[in-house]
């Protein structure tokens, strides 16, 4: 009489040829899963690696050892060994905001300039970039082309840009003095840009064409998630250009205009490149930007100690502002939804 077998092979727990017992069905199926789930999870891990390593090398090592300075007396006696440096705790900070003090007062002055500044250039950046964007949305022959002439300063290199306005607001050879007096007649005379007062003006206007086609690009993208049937509703309804602003287009830009004009800020607040190339090592006081002034305290006067404790005194306050405005705005959202 024939024995009948399974088609499915032997069930778990039966021997093989030799008297071994096989392993069971579903622990083979879980280890032969188990290796493919583990690099399912890793692979993000993996793909990061390599930049998390690259920020760590680039942004929060130097970081770290910016922070270790700040508590040591590291002058230009010290520069061959920094371990022989004397440490000093909080004098560096203690130093920094003592606002009698004169380096304190400096800095306390600096701060303000980068204040009025990084407002205005802020303020002129977002209004700009709005009217041109809002602007931009009709239909007209030639608006890719004006598109690509508005990004220009964008797409430009800060260096190459900065120099070419170096030279624009030269005394005796620069294109604007020649404009504004030779050719229009309305200053009396040729005016110095670079230096005293005005190099405020010249490095705030700078900033601002640089800036602006960045806050146009942006909003420009924002303003295509609007529906076009809103602004017809609208229409119909007898709404005008300013209501349809006021109304729908603002309203409707909040959130991007919330993460613009933070990044706006940052930028401009933490702006080296323009002031240096502008002005040189040394800003006339009117221009003297926060950050140029921590460069002049570590790299010109050799005190590596006070400048590496103004940097993170700079460096919190911006952590502070980003912190409080993130928790404004997000509170404002929630009440805007509910």
């Amino acid at each position: 009489m024939s024995t009948l077998t399974s088609p499915r092979g032997p069930r778990e727990g039966t021997q093989h040829e030799g008297g071994k017992a096989g392993p069971p069905t579903a622990a083979r199926g879980l280890r032969d899963r188990l290796p493919a789930r583990l690099r399912r999870v890793s692979l993000p891990y993996l793909l990061l690696l390599p930049a998390l390593l690259l920020e760590l090398l680039v942004h929060l090592v130097p970081m770290a050892v910016g922070i270790f300075m700040s508590f040591k007396e590291l002058t230009q006696f010290f520069i061959r060994d920094w371990g022989a440096a004397p440490w000093t705790g909080l004098d560096n900070y203690a130093l920094a905001v003592d606002f009698d003090a004169p380096v304190g007062e400096a800095l306390l002055h600096s701060f303000v300039v980068t204040v009025v500044f990084t407002v205005l250039s802020v303020g002129l950046c977002w209004l700009i970039g709005t009217a041109a964007a809002v602007f931009m949305q009709e239909n007209f022959r030639g608006r890719g082309l004006l598109r690509a002439i508005f990004l220009t300063p964008y797409a430009l290199p800060v260096y190459a840009a900065v120099i070419t306005w170096s030279f624009m607001f030269q005394r005796d050879t620069g294109l604007i003095n020649h404009v504004l007096y030779d050719q229009l007649g309305l200053t009396d005379s040729r005016t110095f840009w670079l230096i005293g007062d005005n190099s405020f003006v010249a490095l705030l206007t700078v900033s601002v064409w640089k800036g602006w086609p960045f806050a146009f690009l942006i909003i420009m993208a924002g303003l295509q998630n609007i529906p076009k049937e809103l602004y017809e509703a609208a229409a119909i309804d007898g709404a005008g250009i300013w209501q349809q602003l006021r109304r729908i287009t603002l309203p409707s830009l909040r959130p991007v205009n919330q993460v613009l004009v933070l990044v706006l800020f940052l930028w401009t607040f933490n702006d080296f490149n323009t002031p240096y190339v502008l002005f040189g090592k040394s800003a006339p006081e009117a221009a003297d930007l926060i950050s140029i002034h921590i460069y002049q305290s570590s790299f010109v006067t050799w005190n590596f100690g006070t400048g590496s404790a103004m940097s993170v005194l700079l460096l919190l306050f911006l952590l502070l502002v980003t912190a409080c405005y993130l928790l404004v705005t997000s509170r404002g959202r929630r009440t805007a939804d509910v």
